[in-house]
């Protein structure tokens, strides 16, 4: 198992984040009912988990679970870690820069792989900054091994998987990272869409991608940092 990058924030802080986040992907309408679920690698043999079937909008830190790099838990938290834990080890034990996943059901997003509408060609700047080429893995049952199998030989790819006729997964080395990567996906599933409808679909060129991603190697960009107008905790007004 790969040990990740080291988290310097205490745990309840990660647990916070972690509800903040659930809460936020529920004010974007990124994901309804209990569906979607994210995690985050607080240290090398601990990782934290949203529970199975909760609303990402109603959690509390008390509800998540954590569990070691091969599932088995760790703590005496009522319910069960999500369904799709096998997919986010699958992520941690590939990819030794990632300490958080996200996954969600970004509708725009699900739109375009149920329309068989690949989001894996160059068409803003940003997201081949930011994310990476995103891939599509082949359609697999959730809550099932198949979905781990499907995402493993993408990992390497990008930082953004569509799962085909299901959601989407965002990984990065922070929860941050991951979150603001999950509306890039459906910022651009949207952007394709709306241009489709308007007319046509343009590409950027190999050597304009080529030049974003020189300026994202070099870190001479704003496009990584931390989204600056979220609403405070992401949260829905009781």
């Amino acid at each position: 198992m790969n040990n990740g990058p080291e988290l310097k924030k205490p745990e309840a802080d990660v647990r916070r984040q972690i509800i903040d986040a659930g809460g936020y992907l529920a004010y974007r309408g990124l994901t309804v009912a209990g569906a979607g679920n994210i995690s985050v690698r607080v240290s090398a043999e601990r990782v934290l988990i949203t529970p199975a079937g909760k609303r990402k909008g109603n959690l509390t830190a008390d509800e998540l679970i954590a569990v070691d790099l091969l599932g088995r838990r760790l703590d005496p938290a009522v319910g069960r870690p999500s369904s799709e834990l096998g997919m986010h080890l699958c992520v941690y034990d590939q990819r030794a820069d990632i300490s958080a996943c996200v996954h969600a059901h970004p509708p725009y997003a699900v739109a375009c792989s149920v329309a068989g509408i690949s989001l894996a060609a160059p068409v803003l700047p940003e997201i081949v900054a930011a994310v990476g080429e995103i891939a599509t893995a082949e359609y697999a049952t959730p809550s099932t091994p198949e979905v781990a199998a499907s995402i493993s030989p993408l990992l390497s790819q990008g930082d953004a998987i569509i799962l085909k006729n299901h959601g989407v997964l965002t990984i990065g080395p922070d929860l941050e990272s991951a979150l603001n990567k999950m509306e890039m996906v459906e910022h651009l599933a949207q952007v394709v869409f709306l241009a489709s409808q308007i007319g046509r679909v343009d590409h950027l060129t190999a050597a304009q991608v080529e030049k974003m991603r020189r300026i994202a190697d070099h870190g001479d960009n704003s496009l990584n940092s931390k989204a600056k107008n979220r609403p405070p905790g992401g949260r829905r007004n009781k």
